[in-house]
């Protein structure tokens, strides 16, 4: 019995140091490899895995694959005519970035118009919304009727959106010229052929196409605030643009991040609106870098600098969507410090 006694205490007399956190590790570790283990977790692993197959699927088929080919594209001098293609490298970046070659000036014209239709309809696609949710978060009547409405247009296709305002905008027999000459108003206002007046055609039918989306985001958003907090603001005295500055807008700041960075890709992304109703014109004043990119790889069939248009386009609003998110993180950071 002494011998099994000395055994047992035997190590801790020895005075040999122990790894610290062995233990302490050890412990941590058995759970979850004993967990790896078990068949229920590997079986549910294996279902995930399942229902993320088709997404996996058509993820790589229809945008990691061609996002691979178009770089690819983009380094040599493709073409649907020819039998080989040649390695060039970065040829056809070169001469978007070189004043006059055959691509330069066209395309930082058309990224000029891409930017022009960006910031104009992005404060419009941020405010509205804004004010529309906050008026359809009241207490009111038919709420979910008037959500509805203002969400209707979203859901049109844009060829149909364009081919309802080309009719209505229509400078000889559009209905709103005819409407603002019963009011005696001008009634011969080129809305979709001259300039400013194709920008506001643009500006205004994307407005009433997606803001509804944005509304029914920041929506959400609104509904995610404790109502708590605006009682204490009114308990304190805050009256209701009080409210809305020191509650509202702190508690969308995360919502607000999202919708801007997505309304600046879908703004200078536009295509549809640009080439139903004005067709890129007058001239080539309204022809966005989407228009452009389409016209030189598949009218022009010079797809080895469109694809590097693309890349051009897409390295410019990587950049502008990593400003946005680190503005905003910094924002927090100082209001929550």
């Amino acid at each position: 019995m002494a011998t099994d006694t000395d055994s047992l205490v035997a190590p801790r007399e020895t005075g040999a140091p122990r790894p610290r956190g062995s233990a302490r590790s050890a412990r941590s570790t058995r759970p979850a490899r004993a967990a790896a283990g078990r068949p229920g977790t590997r079986r549910r692993t294996g279902v995930a895995y399942l229902f993320l197959a088709p997404f996996l699927v058509l993820f790589l088929v229809f945008v990691l694959a061609p996002a691979v080919f178009g770089l690819w594209i983009s380094l040599t001098n493709w073409s649907p005519f020819r039998a080989t293609q040649s390695f060039v490298g970065l040829k056809n970046y070169i001469e978007l970035f070189t004043p006059g070659s055959a691509t330069s000036g066209d395309f930082w014209q058309s990224m000029l118009a891409t930017g022009i239709f960006t910031v104009a309809s992005v404060p419009f696609l941020l405010l509205v919304p804004l004010l529309v949710a906050v008026l359809l978060n009241q207490r009111i009547r038919a709420g979910s009727f008037f959500r509805a409405i203002f969400f209707a247009p979203y859901v049109l296709g844009v060829a149909v959106i364009g081919v309802i305002w080309k009719y209505l905008l229509d400078t000889q027999s559009g209905i709103v010229n005819h409407v603002l000459g019963m009011f005696g108003l001008p009634d011969n206002l080129p809305w979709t052929v001259d300039v400013p007046w194709a920008w506001i055609t643009l500006v205004g039918v994307t407005v009433w196409w997606t803001m509804g989306f944005n509304t029914v985001i920041i929506l959400a958003g609104l509904k995610g605030i404790s109502p708590d907090l605006y009682e204490a603001a009114a308990l304190d005295g805050a009256g209701a643009f009080r409210q809305f500055v020191s509650v509202t807008l702190p508690g969308l700041r995360q919502v607000m991040t999202f919708v801007v960075t997505i309304t600046i890709l879908a703004s200078a992304n536009m295509f549809g609106q640009s080439f139903l109703l004005t067709k890129g014109g007058p001239g080539n004043a309204t022809r966005t870098a989407i228009m452009y990119i389409a016209d030189q790889g598949l009218s022009q069939n010079n797809m080895a600098a469109a694809s590097a248009m693309s890349y051009v386009l897409f390295a410019f609003l990587a950049i502008i969507s990593i400003v946005n998110f680190r503005l905003q993180r910094e924002r927090a950071e100082k209001s929550a410090s």
